[in-house]
């Protein structure tokens, strides 16, 4: 149902009840029709509302940051905040690895001989 057929069926109803005096009838028939008047003036030039709407989007401030800034803004720290997270994580792995090593038995030069990598496979 669109805007006329339901403005249709309300006036119907509405008609359908009314038991006023011509006077009050002669006003709201006056208003209704002012408010006609008033209704066909803003929706007499669609052009002028389109052209407006066309510069409207693009001149000023408001929907430029609203459209374009803002989401750029937002996936711009969102970045920032996932390097700053994988940077902790890389420097929690180092302190891991340093921890083990100095609390290990085996001294540092161990680590350094080449053969210890060939020794750390034959015992696995």
């Amino acid at each position: 149902m669109n805007e006329r057929q339901l403005a249709y069926r309300i006036r119907q109803c509405l008609n359908q009840g009314v038991d006023l005096d011509g006077g009050t009838l002669e006003r709201l028939k006056a208003a209704r029709e002012a408010a006609l008047a008033r209704q066909g003036v803003a929706a007499a030039s669609p052009v002028v509302a389109w052209a407006d709407d066309v510069t409207g989007r693009f001149a000023g401030p408001g929907p430029l940051v609203s459209r374009l800034l803002l989401p750029m803004a937002v996936i711009v720290l969102g970045l920032l905040a996932i390097n700053v997270w994988h940077q902790a994580q890389v420097a929690r792995e180092i302190e891991e690895i340093d921890a083990a090593v100095l609390t290990g038995d085996l001294p540092l030069d161990a680590y350094l001989d080449r053969g210890f990598d060939a020794w750390l496979k034959r015992s696995l």
